[in-house]
């Protein structure tokens, strides 16, 4: 299969969804020079990336990037975080995506006259330039905001439209987001990876199901996966590429006779955050090595 100009100029909605729009709390806003408490990997990005990282006074432990994030006083994972802990940063607005838990944390925090912004998740661009605006709009940063988005969405026009001219072939890729005793965990439709690989020109081999599931040796051979992606967390939790591409699962497909393995940092590659299109290209570069793309002008650059 080839990428059409239609399809290439349509890559950078991919999988967007009405219900993967972003929303905040009504009245939760933050006055200029607020304390501000973030809960999730993107919204920390987008904070700093809207110049706003010096309000912070704490983040959940996922949020390390930029480094200046990584520094940050942590109050435990986004999922199991306890009230106390966010209450004794004296925050006067806490961001939080929609995983941020348990509800009871974030009931806590209401009771106690903290005003809570709920930012939605979404795996697809037009749910994360909604985030932006979603976060924008809490922290007082609208301007910035709408210059940020309007920034990505040229970013990833510009790769569409280099995809589209050169039209290369749609290389099949498989998305593994761990492995264990059991079959290797990977992405089927619905999943940032899958909206990341579709960005950058490859087409999922697993597009059964939505989701991420175990993989069952014959389904492997089904799809047939001519790249495998995975995160480095990933690859340093399994020992390294070859004790993932020498699973009897992958062992087999033609990425596994290839050695063709590709890993990137997972909040980089799936975090859909303020750097989703220089992720998306730096992806479409190491898909098709062959292919010239520029550039980009204003996104964020890689860890």
């Amino acid at each position: 299969m080839r990428l059409t100009t239609g399809l290439a100029l349509l890559l950078w909605a991919a999988a967007a969804s009405p219900a993967a729009a972003a929303t905040v709390a009504e009245g939760a806003a933050v006055a200029p020079g607020g304390r501000i408490l973030s809960l999730g990997a993107a919204v920390t990005e987008i904070v700093f990336a809207l110049d706003s990282g010096d309000r912070l006074v704490g983040a959940d432990s996922s949020s390390i990037y930029p480094p200046d994030a990584d520094r940050l006083p942590k109050v435990g994972y986004v999922r199991a975080l306890g009230a106390e802990g966010l209450l004794s940063l004296s925050p006067d607005l806490v961001l939080a995506t929609e995983e941020a838990g348990p509800p009871a944390a974030i009931e806590a925090l209401a009771a106690a006259g903290v005003p809570v912004a709920r930012v939605g998740e979404g795996t697809s661009v037009a749910a994360a330039l909604a985030r932006i605006s979603a976060v924008g709009a809490a922290i007082g940063k609208d301007v910035p905001a709408t210059t940020l988005r309007a920034g990505i969405e040229r970013d990833l026009a510009t790769l569409a439209a280099a995809m589209a001219a050169a039209a290369p072939a749609r290389p099949r890729v498989m998305f593994v987001l761990s492995a264990g005793r059991g079959g290797p965990m990977v992405a089927g439709t619905g999943t940032a990876a899958d909206s990341m690989i579709t960005l950058a020109g490859g087409a999922n081999a697993i597009d059964g199901y939505a989701g991420y599931k175990p993989l069952a040796p014959e389904a492997a051979a089904t799809a047939e996966p001519e790249v495998i992606l995975t995160t480095t967390q990933a690859l340093e939790s399994l020992g390294g590429a070859d004790a993932l591409l020498d699973r009897p699962e992958i062992a087999a497909t033609p990425a596994g006779r290839a050695r063709r393995l590709l890993a990137f940092d997972a909040a980089y590659l799936l975090g859909f955050g303020p750097r989703m299109a220089q992720a998306a290209t730096d992806l479409a570069r190491a898909l098709h090595p062959g292919l010239a793309l520029p550039d980009l002008a204003s996104a964020p650059g890689a860890p």
